[in-house]
């Protein structure tokens, strides 16, 4: 569900039309794979794959955590050689990179054989990109048995986030919920009890306006609201408020509908308010980290930088997503699952053996201590062997763990032109909660021009 991909849209006319009308499905009923297409290494059989991951594009703990997980692969399975790489580009959020990276690399004739991918990528990756159904590769029952795990399985909601017309064509890999992250000592300062943190947006709006007025810091910075961010969180504000940017046959854009414009100019009055800063995504996240913000909204794959930030500092904690009202949240998930691209039978088993091993419960112990994101084998919080230890000390991941039992999936947008059509929207949004631009008209003309670019069914 994201990035640019049109002028490459000849190269890998697979089945468009399929991505057009195609739905997510579970693995669970269509798929007839009982047996592996492929063979199973011998253990002096020698492979090289390369990995790319936009987690080497972070400096830090990502980067640090997944060449610990890399090297820990290499003693196990010597026999395979994998060369970890970032996306190709210079975007401030190296995910950004990942779908144009590929597109060059696969022009040039070299792919990487498994790459880490965004849910919002998922109808691009499956229909342009060719990842193969891992069901259809290693067996229906191989697929089944990683999700099951040795001792803890992954969360139900989180195994069908990657499928797609009854075959799964990725392993969901790391993900977040929007998490209401806020710093108790602000609110302290504000005359606020950090105990009882908002529930609501308008509760949002209140203590933002406290924080503000009484400290001279910003009240809040919700991280849904430009084109740098993606859609993912905006998706869960409006599913929210009752609504959704695309109808549930993913043929109609409703991203003008009454819900949308609502939430935006919501979000707009924050601003006009003096609530929340005008800063880029970057920028807003390390105001927070500073101290320089009361509350943000955010995926907890940045929790690394909030706590390295308020250390010894500030007192950070964590909260559900806010609601509208005595509506219902529907949190969304961010991330993105691991997926095989490559074309040759071995590659693809040794492929598939990495994507177990960063999917096993050893992998997401070192990924939640390190990183921060939730892990999907959720089992290990309460296991004294895995995070309970951990989680007990850090229970910032608390909400984000109760969001799972109501949470949606990240919706992609249709077609090859899946990233116009979502930057299209957020562009639109952008300008309405920082520009000031009128909510129903601004939306209206971005839907309007989005629907140009839809898919024929």
């Amino acid at each position: 569900m994201k990035r640019t991909a049109p002028i490459l849209g000849m190269v890998f006319a697979t089945t468009v039309a399929l991505s057009a009308c195609g739905g997510l499905g579970s693995t669970s009923t269509d798929s007839n794979s009982s047996t592996a297409q492929i063979p199973d290494l011998t253990p002096d059989q020698q492979v090289s794959i390369v990995f790319e991951s936009y987690n080497y594009g972070l400096a830090g703990a990502w980067t640090d955590t997944f060449n610990t997980l890399i090297a820990d692969f290499g003693k196990k399975f010597p026999n395979i050689k994998v060369t970890a790489q970032k996306p190709q580009g210079n975007s401030p959020n190296p995910a950004t990179d990942t779908i144009s990276s590929i597109q060059n690399q696969t022009v040039a004739g070299t792919p990487p054989d498994v790459a880490q991918l965004g849910f919002s990528d998922l109808d691009y990756t499956i229909h342009q990109l060719g990842a193969k159904p891992l069901d259809t590769l290693v067996s229906q029952q191989e697929v089944q048995r990683n999700f099951d795990g040795a001792k803890h399985p992954y969360a139900p909601k989180a195994r069908t986030l990657a499928d797609w017309d009854g075959h799964t064509y990725g392993v969901p890999f790391v993900f977040s919920t929007p998490v209401l992250y806020f710093n108790a000592s602000l609110f302290t300062a504000a005359g606020l009890d950090p105990a009882k943190p908002p529930s609501t947006w308008q509760q949002v709006a209140e203590a933002s306006a406290a924080i503000t007025g009484k400290t001279g810091k910003g009240g809040i910075y919700v991280d849904c609201l430009t084109k740098t961010a993606k859609d993912w969180c905006f998706q869960s504000l409006v599913r929210s408020n009752g609504g959704r940017v695309i109808s549930e046959d993913r043929k109609t854009l409703t991203f003008a509908d009454a819900p949308v414009v609502e939430v935006a100019r919501q979000q707009q009055q924050l601003v006009e308010a003096g609530s929340m800063p005008k800063l880029n995504q970057k920028q807003g996240y390390e105001a927070f980290a500073r101290g320089d913000i009361g509350m943000i909204l955010e995926t907890s794959a940045i929790q690394g930088t909030f706590t390295t930030g308020a250390k010894d500092k500030w007192d950070l904690r964590s909260a559900p997503m806010p609601s509208f009202g005595a509506k219902p949240t529907v949190p969304t998930n961010s991330g993105a699952s691991l997926h095989i691209l490559s074309n040759d039978p071995a590659k693809q088993r040794a492929s598939w053996e990495l994507i177990k091993f960063l999917t096993s419960e050893a992998a997401y112990t070192k990924i939640s201590q390190g990183i921060g994101y939730l892990p999907l084998r959720t089992g290990l919080m309460d296991d004294p062997d895995g995070l309970k230890e951990w989680s007990a000390k850090n229970p910032l991941l608390a909400p984000n763990v109760a969001q799972l039992a109501n949470m949606e999936p990240w919706i992609s947008m249709p077609g090859t032109n899946y990233l116009q059509i979502r930057d299209g929207m957020m562009d639109a949004v952008e300008a309405i909660v920082f520009q000031g631009k009128d909510p129903q008209s601004t939306l209206s003309a971005a839907r309007e021009q989005a629907a140009k670019l839809l898919p024929a069914s």
